[in-house]
């Protein structure tokens, strides 16, 4: 199949000026990357985190140089919760209060059933879920204070599809699908709501990585543009869950994909 063309680059419309927002994971080329550069663009002040150092100030510094100081940055690793409650305080101190939180953190990783060890199903889940249970936990106590508040979770078809090999991850995703769905119900009270995106692939430097090229080319001919998505496609949607254009959306999956039916 030949693949269409990405589409031009979007340009920011104002759509979160003046709010505040916490991204995990943002540090590098990927969706959470991608969706601190968009959320800035649109007029946010982003706290981007990451539990990679080097990659996390490297991000950083090349935001500020074109955003100045509406980006700061702070160390989390997911998994760990004394982290997540200092990213939250974090947040809370040099914003005061907290608009927008995006779940990006995940891990991913190739094993079939028979081989997996209890530690690759453990830090699959432990990253992907479990650390999106800790960061909607800890945005959700401080919403609920202001009683106001938007999160976007990062899910993924593999969530809903079967693939050889992604046991743990598709476990992992669609528990955040699940997770999502009731986060959003308690959250309603609060006057808080809850999304997440269902991406299906979209290419960035660490996947090129882990993910033979074959695999790749085979997740590529099923989607029906004959491409991956750009990581900004999928932060445009995380852009228009996180604003007022999505007013009266909550407990949403919302597929990024243009996948066959």
């Amino acid at each position: 199949m030949t693949g269409v063309e990405s589409p031009s680059y979007v340009a920011g419309h104002g759509l979160l000026e003046g709010r505040t927002a916490v991204i995990t994971a943002a540090a590098g080329e990927g969706i959470g990357g991608a969706t601190a550069r968009r959320f800035l663009e649109e007029g946010a002040r982003v706290l981007i985190s990451d539990a990679h150092v080097r990659r996390l100030e490297e991000h950083e510094a090349a935001l500020s140089r074109e955003f100045g100081d509406a980006v700061a940055a702070a160390v989390c690793d997911v998994t760990d919760e004394a982290q997540v409650h200092a990213l939250f305080e974090t947040a809370a101190r040099l914003h005061g209060r907290l608009d927008i939180v995006v779940n990006n953190a995940g891990l991913g990783g190739t094993a079939s059933l028979v081989d997996m060890t209890d530690e690759q199903w453990s830090k699959v889940l432990d990253v992907t879920l479990s650390g999106t249970f800790r960061c909607v936990r800890a945005a959700l106590r401080a919403m609920k204070e202001t009683g106001a508040g938007v999160i976007v979770n990062n899910a993924s078809v593999a969530g809903w599809r079967a693939q050889s090999g992604q046991a743990h991850y598709a476990a992992a995703k669609a528990g955040v699908m699940a997770l999502t769905r009731c986060a959003a119900i308690e959250a309603a009270a609060y006057g808080v709501r809850v999304n997440a995106v269902s991406p299906s692939l979209a290419m960035h430097p660490h996947l090129a990585k882990v993910a033979t090229p074959a695999l790749l080319e085979e997740l590529t001919a099923r989607e029906a543009f004959g491409r991956y998505a750009e990581p900004w496609e999928v932060a445009n949607v995380i852009v228009f869950l996180a604003s007022g254009y999505s007013s009266y959306m909550t407990g949403e999956i919302v597929a990024v994909s243009s996948q066959h039916a």
